[in-house]
C-alpha cells in the first residue's frame, strides 16, 4: 500500500510528489498519456523562477528526474475510478492500487478545433497559452481564435506587440465583457472577423496560413501564429460519481486544496480557480501534498 497517490504526473502531481518523498512518504504517481502534462509542449518557458528560458520538455525532464532521483514510482494507465474509504483505491485499466491518501493533479486541456494537422502543428506556430509564447511574435502576424473573455483579452495583449492580430469569432458579436470588447475595437492593428470559422490550418513545420470560412465564402489568411482560445476541457470525467465538481466540471475545492472528501486532495488545473498557470500549479502541488501528509499522520497516531 502506498502513502500517497497522485494521479497526474504534470508540475503539480510532481510538485506534490517531490513533497511527500521529501517527507518519507512512499508515492505513486499514475498518468495515462504524457509526462509533464501541457506544460511539456511549450517550445519555450520563460516565466518559471530560476530558468531564465527552458522548453516545456526540459523543465518536466528535471521534474520527473528529481523526483525518481526520490524514489518516485511512476506508472503509466488510465485511472477509471477512485474509491473513498479509510483505506483508498484507485482503479485503472490494469491494476487496482491502495492508498492512505490521494491527490488528484489531472489538470486540463486547451478546446482544439479539431482539424488536421493540428496536433501537429501545436507548439510550432498553433499556441493556447499568450503569457508562455505571445513574446514570440513580436512584430509578426497572429490569429486569435475565439470572442469570449479570454480571447478578447489575448488578442488586445498581442496587439500591444504583433504588427497585426485577427480574431476569429464564429458569432455575430464577441461575447467577451463591454469593456473589454471596447478596447479591442479601438485597436487599429486587430481586423475581427465575425461568424467566421477555422477550415485548415497550413504550414509543414510551422503554421505558415490559416483558412477560414467567412459568412460562407472561402478566404486564406496569411500568419505566424494562431492562439485558439475557446476553453478549456478538466480532465476529470472520472470523477463525476465521487467528487464534487463545479458546472463547469472543474473540482470544487478551496485554497487549501481539499475536495469534499476527508484525505483526497487536488491540485493545478483541474481545480477550480481563476489563475491557471505552471507557478500556480506548482503551488498547489505543494498545498495539496502538505495537506495530504498532515491528512496521514493524524490520522496514523
Amino acid at each position: 500500500m502506498y502513502d500517497i497517490i497522485i494521479i497526474g504526473c504534470g508540475p503539480a502531481g510532481m510538485t506534490a510528489a517531490i513533497y511527500s518523498l521529501r517527507a518519507g512518504k512512499k508515492t505513486l504517481i499514475i498518468e495515462k498519456e504524457t509526462i509533464g502534462g501541457q506544460i511539456s509542449s511549450s517550445p519555450l518557458v520563460e516565466n518559471y523562477p530560476g530558468f531564465k528560458a527552458i522548453s516545456g520538455s526540459d523543465l518536466s525532464n528535471e521534474l520527473y528526474d528529481q523526483v525518481i532521483n526520490l524514489g518516485g514510482e511512476i506508472e503509466l494507465e488510465e485511472v477509471l475510478e477512485i474509491k473513498d474509504g479509510k483505506v483508498k483505491k484507485v482503479i485503472t485499466d490494469a491494476n487496482t492500487y491502495e492508498a492512505k491518501s490521494i491527490i488528484i493533479a489531472t489538470g486540463s486541456k486547451f478546446r482544439r478545433l479539431g482539424l488536421e494537422k493540428e496536433e501537429e502543428l501545436v507548439g510550432n506556430g498553433i499556441h493556447f497559452c499568450v503569457a508562455c509564447d505571445g513574446a514570440f511574435y513580436k512584430n509578426k502576424t497572429v490569429a486569435v481564435i475565439g470572442g469570449g473573455n479570454s480571447a478578447v483579452i489575448n488578442a488586445i495583449t498581442l496587439s500591444d506587440i504583433c504588427k497585426k492580430v485577427f480574431v476569429i469569432q464564429n458569432l455575430a458579436d464577441l461575447t467577451s465583457e463591454k469593456t473589454l470588447s471596447d478596447k479591442l475595437l479601438e485597436k487599429d492593428n486587430v481586423e475581427i472577423y465575425y461568424n467566421s470559422v477555422v477550415k485548415k490550418v497550413n504550414g509543414e513545420k510551422e503554421l505558415d496560413s490559416i483558412i477560414i470560412d467567412n459568412n460562407g465564402k472561402e478566404e486564406l489568411i496569411v500568419v505566424d501564429g494562431m492562439f485558439i482560445s475557446i476553453g478549456q476541457v478538466p480532465q476529470n470525467e472520472f470523477l463525476k460519481d465521487t467528487i464534487t465538481l463545479n458546472d463547469c466540471r472543474y473540482i470544487d475545492a478551496n485554497e487549501e486544496c481539499k475536495t469534499n472528501l476527508d484525505g483526497i486532495f487536488v491540485a493545478g488545473d483541474c481545480r477550480d480557480k481563476k489563475v491557471r498557470q505552471v507557478t500556480t500549479a506548482t503551488s498547489d502541488g505543494t498545498i495539496a501534498s502538505l495537506q495530504a501528509i498532515r491528512y496521514i499522520e493524524k490520522n496514523t497516531r
